[in-house]
């Protein structure tokens, strides 16, 4: 089953990718497709926090987080599961349509505007061919350049999906 007028859209034959940045599951298994490693839980984005020396002394000051912490809603959690670079933005659309039906039409744009609301965040990047495994994407792997502390267990964020 094809979409109306995703042809036209200049993502169609491009392949959303998410960008290395440690992430995990919360909650329980809501809506989801039948595909594997897609969970149907909600997924929480961690990423760490850059300061300047002012912006650092004040953090410790007034004891700041170190990270960011973003979760993401259903629909969204979806998405990012979805955009492992392996699939299409035209998939991605007709397997977000048959999960989700009128909740998101309209369903082009509405993936589209998710897509580039991670890509304005730098979490995710668009590919002209799929992804070959040139970083790490996986959950619970925190990026090269980042730091981050383990999870605390008493947040029951985990890194299974079932």
């Amino acid at each position: 089953m094809s979409i109306a007028g995703v042809e036209e859209h200049t993502m169609f034959d491009r392949y959303p990718c998410r960008l290395p940045v440690w992430w995990g599951y919360f909650g329980d298994i809501g809506t989801k497709p039948d595909i594997d490693d897609i969970s149907g839980k909600m997924v929480i984005l961690r990423i760490e926090k850059r300061f300047n020396r002012f912006e650092r002394l004040l953090a410790k000051l007034f004891r700041a987080p170190k990270e960011i912490r973003r979760p993401l809603d259903k629909k969204n959690s979806i998405l990012w599961q979805l955009c492992d670079g392996s699939r299409t933005f035209q998939e991605i659309c007709d397997i977000l349509d048959s999960l989700f039906h009128e909740d998101i039409a309209p369903v082009i744009h509405r993936t589209a505007a998710g897509i580039n609301l991670l890509k304005e965040k730098n979490l995710m990047t668009v590919l002209d061919h799929p992804f070959t495994g040139k970083w790490d994407i996986d959950k619970g792997v925190v990026p090269n350049n980042q730091t981050l502390a383990p999870m605390a267990e008493k947040l029951n964020v985990t890194l299974d999906g079932d």
